[in-house]
């Protein structure tokens, strides 16, 4: 059997005096979703960047195509070909859609060669390509949210961390998001998915993953999770009866 795409060994990781991740081990295949759900301020955003190299644990491995990232700075993770879609777009306002794109194939960034480039983008997103010289910040919430991929796809790597992708969206684009996530993984991207929308993470993950102060309280399929009340209840404050 080969090593997962993503290894992750026992990580402990802090802010300051306060314990977030409390001794976190986790897989991720290629080709997979795996979901990161619980309720706020259990630590799905530090996990994500604790991987990512923005918040380094203090002890434990990160391996990713079996080659440890301790010590790498964020942008020799990037490098590596992990991208993160973060929490709230971070798209630049004062670029145009086509800056916000080209952000990753600078010469300072090293980029990748790979299926995508601009025209792949536009073609994966038509909203974008109409959109192309207006500036980030004019977009709508769902429109960032596609620039926020597609940048993240413009590194061309081979897992994308995913933080709230969902965030503020209507009920649609949530559904649009899915079908973006869903697309990544026919492309052999690998997804690993920090949201707070069951219903979406239900519908698109492969695995998921619970977490509950710092520390892993299930891990399974989301049929595997549907049937633990239990854990739905007191962990992710939903019944059963809701994901019906």
């Amino acid at each position: 059997m080969s090593d997962p795409l993503l290894n992750v060994k026992d990580i402990h990781t802090y802010y300051g005096d306060s314990y977030v991740l409390q001794g976190i081990s986790m897989q991720l295949e290629a080709g997979r979703i795996v979901a990161i759900l619980g309720r706020n301020g259990m630590g799905k955003t530090t996990l994500i960047r604790s991987i990512a190299g923005l918040t380094p644990p203090r002890s434990g491995d990160v391996l990713f195509e079996g080659r440890l990232l301790r010590g790498c700075a964020p942008y020799a993770i990037a490098q590596r070909g992990i991208a993160l879609v973060p929490q709230g777009r971070r798209i630049f306002g004062s670029l145009t859609v086509r800056e916000n794109l080209l952000l990753p194939t600078s010469s300072l960034a090293r980029p990748r060669a790979g299926r995508w480039d601009l025209a792949a983008i536009l073609t994966e997103f038509p909203q974008l390509a109409d959109r192309i010289g207006n500036l980030g910040g004019a977009l709508s919430g769902g429109e960032q949210q596609m620039l926020a991929v597609g940048r993240a796809l413009m590194a061309n790597p081979t897992l994308v961390l995913m933080d709230e992708p969902s965030e503020g969206l209507s009920p649609r684009l949530v559904l649009h998001v899915g079908e973006i996530m869903k697309r990544l993984r026919e492309y052999g991207l690998a997804v690993m998915l920090v949201e707070q929308n069951l219903a979406l993470a239900m519908s698109v993950a492969d695995d998921i993953y619970v977490l509950s102060s710092g520390q892993l309280v299930f891990h399974g399929t989301p049929q595997q999770l549907a049937k633990e009340p239990h854990i739905l209840n007191q962990h992710l404050g939903v019944g059963r009866k809701e994901l019906q």
